[in-house]
C-alpha cells in the first residue's frame, strides 16, 4: 500500500488548485449536471465514451496492467450484447499513472478535457492525486475502494464499497473472520501486524489492530515501520521483534498490509526464522507471481485475502468471467485479482448506467445511483448510497499449495463493526 489522497504533496495540492482556477480556460470545466451547449460530455446517441487510469508501470515492479484488460473484457461482452440502452461503450483504454502523483492527475485531466470521457472505469492506483480534480468535474469514477477517495465524495464508486473504514463508517470483518475457519478459532490466539512507515501504513495498522482485536485476537505487534520507498535487503531486525512479540514467543499468524516485493522478503526471512505459523497478506493472488522458483518458495503456504469470488469458485458469474476475460485477451492467460478489478469497476458502472434509462446524463445517472442495490454478485450484495461509507463485507482466502491456489476460507459475507 502507498500514501493516500490526504497525504497529497504540497506541490501536488497547488497543482490541483491550479487546475480548479484555469479549468474554465481551458474548456475542461463542465456546468450543472455534466453537459454544455445542451450535449452531455462524453455521450452520443449511439456510445458513451469511458477511459481508467490503472498503475502499469512502478518503480518496484509491482504492475496493475491486467486491470485493463479486465475492463475491456466487460466492456466487450457489453458492446456484443447491444451495448446500454443501445449505446455502445467506447472504452478508450487505461492511461499508465506510474503510481505516480502527477502523472495521476495528469492522467485525469487529459481524459476529462481532452478526450472528454462520460466517466471513469477502471481506476487503480493507490496514488489517486486526480480525486479532487474529477470529483469537482462531475467525473463518476470506479474502481478497488481501498483508498480514502472511494468513500464519501458522490462521484466516486467502490465495487466493493468503501473498503477504508471512515468516520461513521464500518470496519470488514472478513480477513480476521476468515482466518477463524484457518486457525480453527480466535480464543488464544495472537497476530503480529506489520505495515509501511508512511500514512497508509500507518491508517492499516489502526484498523487491523481493531479489527483482529474485535475479533477476539491477541494482537501482540502492530507497527508501521518498513520503509516504503525501497524494499529492504535485511529482514533481520523486522524477524527479530516479531518471532518474540507474544511474551518472548512467535505469533500464532503474520499478517502484512504490504504489496508483493515486500511480502516475499518478509514471508522467505519468517520462514527461515523456523517459524511455522499462519501466514497471510492481501496482495499475493496472482498466478504470474509464481513463475520464479524463490517467489513460488517464498509465498507458499500463505494465505491471501480476496473481497471477491475466488476463481476457484465454481460459480454462473465466475464461469462468465473467465469466459469474458479469454475472449478479450485472445487466448487462455493466467487470471490475476487486476483483473477482477477492471471487470468489476466496469460491472458496477454498466449496471447503474442500465438502471439510468436511455436519456443518460450526468443527472440521470446519479439518480439511478442513488439506493441503487442488487445480491450475489462475485463481490457479495452491492448497495449504493452505503457502499461510499462502508464495506459491503464479503471475502475469501485463497492458500497457495504446491504451486497452485486452494480455497481455504469460502467467499461469506460478514457482519462489519464500528470504526472508531
Amino acid at each position: 500500500m502507498s500514501r493516500s489522497i490526504r497525504t497529497i504533496t504540497a506541490a501536488t495540492a497547488a497543482l490541483l488548485l491550479a487546475t480548479a482556477c484555469n479549468s474554465a480556460s481551458t474548456g475542461g470545466a463542465s456546468d450543472g449536471d455534466g453537459e454544455r451547449g445542451g450535449s452531455v460530455r462524453g455521450v452520443t446517441e449511439d456510445s458513451v465514451k469511458v477511459g481508467g487510469i490503472v498503475s502499469m508501470t512502478t518503480a518496484s515492479g509491482y504492475s496493475k496492467k491486467d486491470t485493463d484488460l479486465g475492463a475491456k473484457a466487460r466492456f466487450d461482452r457489453a458492446n456484443a450484447e447491444g451495448g446500454v440502452h443501445g449505446r455502445t461503450i467506447d472504452y478508450l483504454g487505461a492511461e499508465d499513472d506510474g503510481q505516480d502523483p502527477g502523472k495521476n492527475l495528469a492522467a485525469a485531466r487529459k481524459l476529462v478535457q481532452r478526450e472528454k470521457v462520460f466517466a471513469i472505469s477502471p481506476m487503480s492506483s493507490v496514488t489517486f492525486s486526480g480525486a479532487d480534480f474529477l470529483q469537482q468535474q462531475k467525473v463518476p469514477t470506479f474502481g478497488w475502494g481501498t483508498i480514502p477517495p472511494f468513500c464519501g465524495p458522490i462521484y466516486m464508486y467502490g465495487f466493493g464499497g468503501c473498503m477504508v473504514p471512515m468516520p461513521g463508517g464500518t470496519i470488514t470483518q472478513s480477513w480476521p473472520e476468515g482466518l477463524k475457519k484457518v486457525m480453527g478459532g480466535a480464543k488464544g490466539k495472537s497476530v503480529a501486524i506489520l505495515a509501511n512507515d508512511n500514512d497508509a501504513g500507518t491508517f492499516a495498522i489502526r484498523t487491523y489492530k481493531q479489527s483482529f482485536a474485535a475479533a477476539g485476537y491477541e494482537v501482540t505487534y502492530a507497527k508501521s515501520t518498513v520503509p516504503a520507498t525501497s524494499v529492504p535487503s535485511d529482514w533481520s531486525a523486522y524477524t527479530k521483534e516479531i518471532l518474540r512479540s507474544d511474551g518472548g514467543r512467535a505469533p500464532d499468524a503474520v499478517v502484512s498490509v504490504m504489496q508483493t516485493p515486500y511480502n516475499i522478503g518478509l514471508f522467505t526471512a519468517v520462514k527461515r526464522a523456523g517459524f511455522q505459523g499462519v501466514i497471510t497478506d492481501p496482495t499475493d493472488y496472482d498466478p504470474g507471481l509464481l513463475a520464479k522458483s524463490a517467489t513460488k518458495k517464498a509465498l507458499d503456504g500463505v494465505h491471501v485475502l480476496l473481497s471477491f469470488q475466488p476463481f476457484e469458485q465454481d460459480t454462473a458469474d465466475m464461469r462468465q468471467f473467465k469466459k469474458d476475460i479469454r475472449k478479450a485477451a485472445g487466448k487462455d492467460v493466467p487470471l490475476n485479482m487486476h483483473m477482477m478489478t477492471g471487470y468489476m469497476s466496469a460491472d458496477l458502472f454498466l449496471a447503474i448506467a442500465e438502471k439510468a434509462g436511455k436519456d443518460l446524463t450526468l443527472d440521470s445517472f446519479q439518480k439511478a445511483a442513488d439506493g441503487y442495490s442488487d445480491t450475489g454478485t462475485m463481490v457479495g450484495d452491492r448497495r449504493l448510497r452505503e457502499g461510499q461509507k462502508e464495506s459491503f463485507g464479503c471475502g475469501a482466502l485463497v492458500q497457495l499449495r504446491d504451486g497452485k491456489y486452494a480455497v481455504s476460507s469460502p467467499f461469506k459475507c460478514y457482519e462489519p463493526i464500528p470504526f472508531k
